[in-house]
């Protein structure tokens, strides 16, 4: 079976060899025969009215048949590849120096023999043979006995019978042979330099095939051991840039596969992390429904009423949770995308201000907005943005002691509108702050906030992070210098300008 590409150009190499040798055979044959006929009637132009000179066929201005026998006698003695014939005007043979038994034709056409008196020059010209009743042949011709008083014609067949048989005799002997000796070195010579210049190229081919091979029999998350570029630093051709190709590819294809690794690893802590923090609530939302039921002929209203506050408390918590985590999948699958326009971010900032102003009240935490109101327009979605304002304002709250202070500035960085919510907290931990926007991320010695949730960073700023970078933005935490965090936002400018 043709199981390489070798061994397919090969076959094909030999089919291809094959046909140009029968091709070659086929034109040289028919056009060595022109060739041939042409040359031979150039050579014998003249040899019809050099025989009547030579030989005095015309006496006293009529034709000499008896001269003419002998001359038929003499040339099928000592020229018999010619043939000559005596002809009328009409063309009817009258006489010939050929076998009669094998004569065909008592007529002749006389449309070559016209077109050749009239143009001696032109070639090739064939006229009718007598000895078959479709073939024709190069001949010579002359009126006689004179171009004035014409009586018939002198025509002479240059490649007569025995021409044929003699002719027929070499192409079937040693002619035939030498040429086919010849065209069988010939393909056999081109076949091997075809060979070797196709084990030349598919050799690279071969090598590019098990590299292939390799990278695909052995870990497919590390980079092949050996590279295409390893063996062939320059690129010369097209077989040299696929092989760069497949290196390249074959990084990407390791480096995606370490990245589904890692995500697969991250996944599985999150499910890990989503149970928990999903259970926590539920069991503490289901402990005081089921103490409830229990105790409920024992307990006083005030005791009824604090349970079912810290069961419908518990489970508002689990229907966020819930929600954010909706809302995460959803940003990180796509199916949420900005619609980004231009708008004063500065409004926006005031107006979320003021929707957190009752919350912030409520704990005795201060709200101001601080900065230049001037800042560029802001281009992204608004409703995604506010979002994010929502998350970083109301963690400031949360994670703020009472009778404190949060500061909102507006600013300008690199051009970029940006906003910064600066609370007095017990700021983050050094060794926190880069996982902070990883979802579900416990920090051991974070900032806690009001209702006991210690160390635990939620969604909301996963979620802000994933908002920040659909829309081309970016999302930086910190910890200020007098104390407290810092988280800050910035946002593609809109082109219009401010």
């Amino acid at each position: 079976m043709l199981k390489t590409l070798y061994t397919r150009l090969a076959l094909g190499l030999f089919l291809l060899l094959l046909l140009v040798g029968l091709l070659y055979g086929f034109i040289s044959f028919y056009s060595l025969k022109e060739y041939n006929a042409s040359v031979n009637q150039e050579i014998h132009r003249d040899l019809a009215s050099n025989l009547v000179a030579d030989r005095s066929l015309v006496n006293e201005g009529k034709l000499d048949r008896g001269a003419l026998k002998e001359l038929f006698a003499l040339y099928m003695t000592i020229n018999p590849s010619i043939e000559i014939y005596l002809l009328d005007l009409d063309g009817t043979i009258q006489s010939y120096s050929a076998d009669p038994a094998k004569i065909k034709r008592n007529k002749v056409s006389l449309a070559p023999i016209e077109r050749l008196l009239a143009d001696p020059d032109q070639y090739l010209v064939l006229g009718d043979d007598p000895r078959s009743h479709d073939r024709q042949k190069v001949f010579s011709v002359t009126p006689v006995p004179s171009d004035n008083s014409p009586e018939g014609y002198l025509y002479v067949v240059l490649r007569g019978e025995e021409y044929d048989a003699a002719e027929t005799m070499a192409r079937g002997g040693q002619l035939v042979a030498l040429s086919a000796w010849a065209l069988l070195v010939s393909l056999v010579v081109v076949m091997i330099a075809g060979l070797v210049i196709f084990r030349l190229l598919t050799g690279r081919l071969t090598l590019l095939t098990r590299l292939v091979e390799d990278f695909e029999a052995g870990d497919m998350s590390r980079r092949p051991a050996q590279t295409w570029r390893s063996q062939r630093p320059e690129v010369k051709d097209e077989i040299d840039y696929l092989g760069v190709t497949f290196d390249d590819m074959a990084r990407r294809i390791a480096s995606q596969i370490e990245q589904l690794k890692e995500k697969d690893a991250q996944r599985r802590q999150l499910v890990a992390q989503v149970s928990h923090d999903l259970r926590t609530p539920l069991a503490s939302m289901q402990g005081y429904i089921e103490s409830f039921k229990l105790r409920r002929n024992r307990l006083d209203p005030s005791e009824q009423e604090r349970f079912l506050d810290v069961a419908l408390q518990e489970g508002r918590r689990l229907s966020r949770l819930v929600d954010e985590l909706f809302e995460l999948a959803a940003l990180e699958a796509r199916e949420k995308k900005p619609m980004p326009e231009p708008f004063p971010l500065a409004e926006l900032v005031h107006d979320v201000v003021q929707k957190h102003g009752p919350e912030a009240d409520k704990k005795g935490v201060t709200l101001t907005v601080t900065g230049n109101p001037k800042i560029p327009l802001a281009f992204a979605d608004l409703a995604m943005t506010e979002r994010v304002l929502d998350n970083l304002i109301g963690n400031g709250i949360a994670y703020s002691p009472e009778d404190s202070h949060i500061s909102i500035g507006l600013g300008e960085a690199d051009g970029w509108p940006e906003v910064c919510v600066m609370d007095t907290g017990p700021g983050i931990a050094p060794e926190d702050l880069p996982h902070i926007f990883e979802p579900f991320y416990r920090c051991d010695t974070a900032r806690s906030d009001t209702s006991g949730e210690t160390g635990h960073a939620g969604l909301g700023l996963a979620i802000a992070r994933r908002i920040m970078s659909l829309q081309g933005g970016d999302i930086l935490a910190t910890n200020r210098d007098d104390g407290g965090a810092s988280f800050c936002i910035r946002l593609p400018a809109s082109a219009g300008g401010d």
